[in-house]
């Protein structure tokens, strides 16, 4: 099911250097939030929160069409669902039917959203189109700006869909829906824990591409399911080319070839590579941005000793080095979770992330310096880039 090895330019992908002002997007426990950067970007200003009190999973721009903004979000009396706003966050409405699995036959309980978790433009030959990711694992499409949603039913009706995996400590995750710039009718999905997907005709049939992977936590160490990806990115620059923070390790794979090489064991021994995000650079296909925690056998889910850091590869994981300056030397018991790391596309490009104790950090020098850019918000759940 490989694609062709073509490479594309980096204009072809919109990865040409940007330049002015930066917002991040953040979703929270409590709320989402945009927070403005300048164009030096070393001084930010936040607003007043979107979706007080509700949990967002993920916030993202529509890098088709700035003015559109897509949320998935968690409300304590609407449940989970989507909302959209059309003017650059003024105005929000939900979902007129947002993504819910088909009642089943007879009376039989079947499945139902707990939660929107990841939200995904669809390629730029379908402008209205998006693609939401759910937990328990389901695919959902929309075709007019998410105002409704339809399941992708060879993917959430799957052959094997009871014989993917089991839930993760938060439950049957759909996430990191990557649709090819190439061709809109390929797409990859991961799920946790699972395993990473791919289809070819926009989500008829769906195949397993797993190879090369470890599940060290099962007993059948190379299984054809059961994987846990815990976020799956492509290069920019080099669709070709996808890198994967594993539950088991950093990973990236190559096409057409299809198999999985662990890069993260050059990571150093008292880190390891376990962690949740993983970022790629625009322009460069050898870089990517990593933010390790503490994978030992309790899984506290901390930074290693304590001392939180990023880490970069400029040479396709061959090499890794630390970045921290300016973020704390110890007692810095955090996280960075899966969809809580971002980077923009300017020269030097800034990186971004989010912590489980709700501060935002950022860099203007791709992780040589950080700055705080906010503290004091609530548990972060993920952060994207956008344009002001």
């Amino acid at each position: 099911m490989a694609r062709g090895t073509a490479r594309v330019s980096a204009s072809v992908n919109g990865s040409k250097p940007s330049k002015g002002p930066v917002r991040l997007l953040v979703g929270t426990m409590k709320g989402a939030f945009a927070i403005d950067g300048n164009a030096t970007r070393d001084k930010w200003t936040i607003r007043d929160p979107w979706f007080f009190g509700a949990e967002v999973n993920h916030i993202v721009q529509d890098p088709r069409n700035r003015k559109v903004l897509m949320a998935g979000v968690k409300t304590g009396h609407l449940g989970p669902t989507v909302y959209r706003s059309l003017d650059g966050g003024k105005n929000w409405n939900e979902a007129s039917n947002p993504p819910k699995f088909p009642k089943t036959k007879k009376g039989k309980e079947g499945l139902s959203v707990d939660t929107v978790f990841y939200m995904a433009p669809d390629h730029a030959d379908h402008p209205d189109c998006w693609y939401a990711g759910t937990v328990p694992w389901g695919l959902f499409r929309s075709e007019d700006n998410g105002d409704t949603w339809k399941p992708v039913k060879g993917f959430n009706q799957h052959p094997d869909y009871d014989k993917w995996g089991f839930p993760s400590p938060a439950g049957k995750i759909t996430h990191s829906i990557i649709v090819d710039p190439r061709d809109s009718k390929h797409i990859y999905v991961s799920c946790s824990v699972g395993g990473f997907f791919e289809t070819v005709n926009r989500g008829k049939t769906w195949e397993p591409v797993n190879q090369g992977c470890i599940a060290e936590y099962m007993a059948d160490k190379h299984p054809i399911y059961e994987h846990d990806p815990h976020c799956a990115v492509m290069s920019p620059s080099n669709p070709e080319r996808l890198w994967q923070q594993n539950h088991c390790g950093i990973y990236r794979m190559d096409r057409p070839e299809g198999q999985w090489q662990r890069i993260g064991e050059q990571m150093p021994k008292a880190v390891g590579d376990i962690g949740f995000p993983i970022i790629a650079h625009p322009r460069d296909d050898n870089r990517v941005w990593v933010f390790p925690m503490d994978g030992t056998s309790v899984w506290p889910r901390t930074s290693p000793g304590g001392k939180p850091a990023a880490y970069h590869t400029k040479d396709g994981g061959k090499t890794w080095k630390r970045l921290d300056k300016g973020l704390p030397r110890k007692q810095g018991w955090v996280t960075v979770l899966r969809q809580a790391m971002a980077n923009d596309h300017h020269d030097p490009v800034g990186i971004y992330f989010g912590t489980t104790n709700g501060e935002i950090w950022s860099s203007s020098d791709e992780g040589a310096s950080w700055q705080c850019a906010q503290s004091y918000l609530p548990r972060v759940l993920s952060v994207e880039t956008a344009k002001k």
